[in-house]
């Protein structure tokens, strides 16, 4: 399958995931523990923004997916796997500032999916809605690559869908993980490209769908 097929405006979504308060502000959980490195998160929102308006602009869904934690859905098997120095980190609490997003924010049109662990496929709506879309391709960005955005690419895979992961859009919890996930997501689950390869992309074929119709 050609790359123009593989990122068809009208069967590709773009989908950020957790780019909020709590993963890439320097007040957020994660700054002030320490344990991200938030210029590298933070170095995520222009090319995550440029998407967004060549998205909007070529007629692709744009889903923001926000991680959202509270006494319902976290469980002793999440909390003991998440812990600094012996204390359960607090972070994306249900309605709180660390939750909102960071550097972007959806307009009128826009999906916004709400979950609970790694992965935006477990529990949420994400694929019924990618379905209801008529979306065959996903285009994921965001925090952290080797961690929520690889489980969401995995299970996008497993769900039949074209996978792209856009390598300057997102960051891992170190530099060497982001290009492990890079690399297994590239050899395994769909395909890495630049975010300024994809937006050629979608303003070729949305300039020529444009002339095509007159």
């Amino acid at each position: 399958m050609s790359t123009n097929a593989w990122l068809h405006p009208q069967e590709t979504a773009l989908i950020i995931i957790d780019m909020q308060n709590d993963f890439c502000h320097e007040n957020g959980a994660c700054g002030r523990a320490g344990i991200v490195n938030i210029p590298a998160f933070q170095a995520c929102v222009k090319p995550i923004r440029d998407l967004i308006d060549q998205a909007r602009d070529s007629g692709v869904p744009v889903i923001f997916v926000q991680m959202t934690l509270d006494a319902g859905t976290t469980s002793q098997a999440w909390t003991l796997q998440h812990t600094v120095s012996g204390n359960p980190l607090r972070i994306v609490e249900k309605g709180s500032w660390g939750t909102e997003l960071y550097g972007i924010e959806p307009q009128a049109g826009d999906h916004v999916v709400e979950k609970h662990r790694y992965s935006a496929f477990i529990g949420t709506n994400l694929d019924l809605t990618l379905r209801s879309l008529g979306c065959k391709s996903v285009v994921l960005t965001g925090v952290l690559t080797n961690v929520c955005v690889e489980s969401t690419a995995r299970d996008a895979f497993m769900l039949d869908y074209n996978v792209t992961l856009i390598e300057d859009a997102c960051a891992g919890s170190s530099l060497d993980a982001h290009r492990m996930t890079l690399s297994n997501i590239g050899q395994y689950f769909g395909k890495v490209m630049k975010s300024g390869d994809v937006k050629a992309v979608w303003s070729e074929l949305a300039t020529g769908a444009a002339a095509m119709n007159g």
